[in-house]
């Protein structure tokens, strides 16, 4: 049989000059920038007593580091530099911001996760922005100068999005838009939140159609109570739009079919998800390493044990495929390939991965991985929330079924 090279078949794991110097550079900025900070807020990011008020709002000397952060960032060229060139951003390839995203949790150095925009930061919806819109909100949002958050999920409807209860109406040359969305990610601290609300009736428009996406200011709507999700304490909240009045400037994208251009980027935030719970997870397996081999009971090392030298040995096979799935599905994006069931995949697998590692981690450590004052439980916390924002994993599972085949 004639042997092909390994040329020819297509696939490459190795890095461009580009991304290995972007990968090289991030590290360096987070020792010389991030970890000053953090080191400096200590107390306060490992007691999340000390780091939140009363009702789960993040202290103001916490809220100043993350902004500190973040405008550092953009001045480097880091923040937003998977945005298009024409959005002011690099226009860096899915590959390089997946690598970058899981570099940086991987890490474990508290606040590293601001470096790269998140939900706070300007996505490829936002890029729409045009006329003054792109002065007045994306130009700034590149910049760090403001954040935003993106207005979709309501108390009473998840992952059934289209069936939405807030409205906007038609009123002469003015929308009205009333309805209250839930579970908003940087909400009580945003400049200004992009709204989904329906504009249609889905009788006319169709399940999917008829909803636009409006820019809304953070003095026309209403922060109601903090949702905290643990690990995720005073970042999202409850918003009430009660006849706010929009003008047509405050549409982004088209009327009636915004649902649709959410849609064609959320390939985008499975990556920048599964990434995040890639790093998150080989950080906290090379902690649950070192200890295994440091800590003795019963006269060895606990590593020498199989229960726990086998919890390690699985974390590592899983986060490896995970590694592996998130590259491939990078890829393909790059290749404009329709990542549905890869960009699921991902999502579901990388999530749980990071979800089972952790719990084995806070085992492996016993009575000290249930101090809230060390990353361990944290990591727990958040790897939990992970399998549930930006679709469940029976969301996932069911388009992973639908998408090779199953009749649901």
């Amino acid at each position: 049989m004639t042997q092909k090279s390994a040329a020819s078949t297509g696939v490459s794991f190795n890095l461009d000059e580009e991304t290995e110097l972007i990968l090289q550079s991030l590290d360096e900025f987070v020792e010389r920038e991030v970890e000053p900070i953090a080191n400096e807020l200590e107390t306060e990011l490992t007691n999340p007593r000390l780091g939140h008020e009363a009702n789960g709002k993040i202290v103001d000397d916490v809220l100043e580091a993350i902004d500190q952060i973040r405008t550092q960032s953009a001045e480097a060229g880091f923040y937003a530099m998977n945005m298009p060139a024409d959005a002011g951003g690099d226009d860096v390839s899915a590959v390089t911001w997946y690598l970058a995203n899981k570099q940086l949790s991987a890490t474990g150095v508290p606040l590293a996760e601001h470096v790269l925009a998140g939900p706070s930061g300007p996505k490829p919806l936002l890029a729409q922005a045009d006329g003054e819109q792109r002065e007045k909100y994306l130009e700034p949002a590149m910049r760090a100068e403001k954040t935003t958050a993106f207005g979709q999920t309501e108390p009473g409807v998840g992952s059934d999005s289209p069936n939405m209860a807030t409205r906007a109406e038609k009123d002469g040359d003015e929308w009205v838009l009333n309805g209250t969305k839930q579970w908003i990610t940087n909400a009580p601290y945003a400049d200004f939140i992009q709204v989904f609300a329906r504009t249609t009736s889905q009788e006319e428009a169709g399940r999917y159609g008829g909803i636009t996406c409006f820019i809304v200011e953070e003095d026309e709507y209403e922060i109601g109570s903090f949702n905290n999700a643990v690990g995720r304490e005073g970042m999202q909240a409850e918003v009430h739009f009660n006849d706010v009045r929009l003008s047509e400037d405050r549409i982004l994208g088209e009327v009636d079919n915004a649902f649709y251009d959410a849609m064609s980027f959320l390939g985008l935030g499975r990556v920048e998800i599964g990434a995040r719970a890639v790093g998150n997870a080989e950080w906290l397996l090379d902690r649950a390493t070192e200890y295994a081999n440091d800590r003795e009971a019963f006269g060895n090392s606990i590593g020498q044990f199989q229960s726990i030298a086998h919890k390690i040995a699985r974390g590592r096979a899983n986060a490896f495929a995970a590694d592996t799935v998130g590259l491939r599905c990078a890829w393909s994006l790059d290749q404009g390939d329709d990542v549905i069931a890869e960009s699921s995949i991902l999502k579901w697998f990388a999530t749980n991965t990071f979800w089972e590692i952790a719990d084995d981690v806070v085992q492996i450590h016993g009575a000290n991985g249930l101090s809230e004052e060390n990353e361990f439980m944290d990591r727990l916390h958040y790897a939990r929330t992970q399998r549930i924002v930006e679709g469940t994993d029976e969301i996932q599972l069911n388009t992973i079924a639908k998408q090779y085949g199953v009749d649901m």
